[in-house]
């Protein structure tokens, strides 16, 4: 079977189970900004972590990223990294997309925290790589709706280079795969407060699925959830796949990385957050 007949099935397969598949738009290998916005390179700052960060590390990180970026003392940054385990209830969480009791989610191991992105309930992982963008929209996206396009594209991209076929599906903002079932393979949640970006989108890289099960992921019922690796993918490494996001965010949002901070498995434990700021201003 020929590449394009495989792809009209798969189509066909996810519409009858209710989704509609968004073709990918031609975009510029260069970059995908909007063709409104400045086309040049902008400057911009890759905090890329080995370990694993508390998701509540992360928040502090980003809650300073992001008041130093409306003060114009930092460039756009981007945030690579792992979480410890943890579930988060975003704005759009419905008493049915979680248990009454949080007890039972807590009892996993997992931290539960509260979140003001948009979207609903998800869990986050060892395994899972998670990319905060810290920027100012406008210089990239006309606004909320383009900026999630961007975000899935640099997926879209990671996914093809390791021979996956992502898609996006209408009214379900993510990348989904269509074979060999339907499922999510990657979460989308930003919120944008006086025009500067929080939150992101999350990856599902090699990780262990059976969290989602207690919770109804992205608010959608019968959501199923995969991993790269679930899909077959090999020689498969987050270490790599994190090195592959930078490049590609790179790619698709046009900016070039001037300063680059790999903090160290022992800085992460250490939660030295400061020394993680004051060396990314460098």
């Amino acid at each position: 079977m020929n590449s394009q007949a495989g792809s009209q099935i798969e189509t066909s397969f996810a519409r009858r189970m209710g989704a509609e598949v968004i073709s990918s738009l031609g975009v510029s290998l260069q970059n995908a900004r909007d063709p409104n916005v400045d086309d040049r390179f902008q400057n911009g700052i890759l905090l890329l972590f080995n370990t694993p960060v508390s998701y509540a590390t992360g928040w502090i990180l980003q809650s300073r990223l992001h008041q130093e970026r409306l003060l114009n003392k930092r460039p756009d940054t981007i945030i690579i990294l792992e979480h410890d385990p943890v579930y988060t209830m975003g704005r759009s969480t419905r008493p049915d997309d979680r248990p009454t009791d949080e007890r039972i989610l807590r009892a996993t191991g997992a931290d539960v925290q509260v979140v003001n992105r948009g979207g609903s309930a998800t869990f986050h992982g060892p395994g899972q790589v998670v990319v905060y963008p810290v920027l100012k929209v406008t210089t990239y996206a006309a606004g909320p709706k383009r900026l999630v396009w961007l975000l899935e594209e640099v997926i879209l991209r990671l996914l093809a280079r390791w021979n996956i076929e992502g898609y996006r599906l209408a009214q379900k903002p993510g990348v989904w795969v269509l074979s060999p079932f339907l499922a999510k393979i990657a979460s989308i949640g930003v919120r944008i407060q006086q025009g500067v970006s929080l939150h992101g989108f999350a990856l599902n890289v090699d990780m262990d699925l059976s969290p989602f099960g207690l919770i109804r992921p992205c608010g959608l019922a019968d959501c199923r959830m995969t991993t790269m690796s679930h899909l077959g993918v090999t020689g498969l490494s987050v270490a790599t796949v994190k090195r592959d996001l930078a490049e590609l965010f790179s790619e698709v949002f046009g900016i070039e990385w001037t300063t680059t901070v790999q903090i160290p498995d022992d800085q992460t434990a250490a939660f030295d957050e400061r020394s993680w700021l004051a060396v990314s201003h460098a």
